[in-house]
């Protein structure tokens, strides 16, 4: 059963995973591979908008994506562009990336040996993700410019896009604990966590949304004053 404390919770998580960004021109636009097929579909419209020249798509399958894209997040990505009139000069592929730090280093080796100079990236994600895949860029790719975007979707829309509100819980705080355990690991840059945000991670791990937490460090939980910081 989610309580009310529970959304208030999983709101306060999905409000701070927001960077807030203003979509603005850019070298480039990176479309994150994932199930979602909104982040091909929020790539097409800023480059119908005229912010970026060239769409590179960026993802090879995982247990969540392999039955729904059996070619592949970034050549599906791809292929929902072209459905929408892009031309296949201005996208790019890249098929082998397993996660979010593969997607940022694969792109940009794609983009070097494509020539291609990037002063700065439009980065988009499916958007609980957006301040993980900020966070990431930042400190594999710190020279250029990083704006994040992702679908304008409320929390509501989003649950019922994906149709298991638990789930989507369960992401939300998996990917609260990737940003106070991952700096440390150096995989990102550190950000700070406001408290109340904190707080709400912490409450909702003792409600046991916990499947997307990473296990090895889940006891780390219990100590979130140091790992936070």
């Amino acid at each position: 059963m989610i309580s009310t404390q529970d959304w208030v919770d999983t709101r306060r998580l999905w409000d701070y995973d927001q960077m807030g960004h203003v979509s603005r021109p850019c070298s480039v636009a990176i479309g994150l591979g994932s199930h979602d097929l909104g982040v091909a579909d929020i790539a097409v419209d800023l480059y119908e908008r005229g912010m970026v020249p060239l769409l590179v798509f960026t993802g090879a399958t995982s247990p969540t994506t392999r039955e729904r894209m059996p070619r592949g997040e970034a050549v599906h990505y791809r292929e929902r562009a072209l459905e929408r009139g892009v031309p296949s000069s201005a996208i790019l592929v890249e098929p082998r990336a397993r996660n979010t730090g593969e997607n940022i280093r694969f792109s940009r080796e794609l983009l070097e040996n494509a020539g291609v100079d990037v002063a700065s990236v439009l980065l988009i994600s499916k958007p609980y993700e957006e301040r993980r895949a900020y966070a990431t860029a930042r400190k594999l790719w710190p020279e250029v410019e990083i704006v994040s975007a992702s679908s304008p979707m409320t929390l509501d829309e989003y649950v019922d896009s994906i149709g298991d509100a638990r789930l989507v819980i369960d992401m939300l705080v998996g990917a609260l604990q990737r940003l106070l355990v991952y700096p440390e690991q150096g995989f990102m840059i550190s950000q700070q966590v406001p408290s109340d945000v904190a707080d709400a991670y912490e409450r909702l791990c003792r409600r046991g949304f916990t499947s997307r937490l990473l296990r090895d460090v889940q006891e780390q939980n219990q100590d979130l004053s140091q790992t936070r910081r």
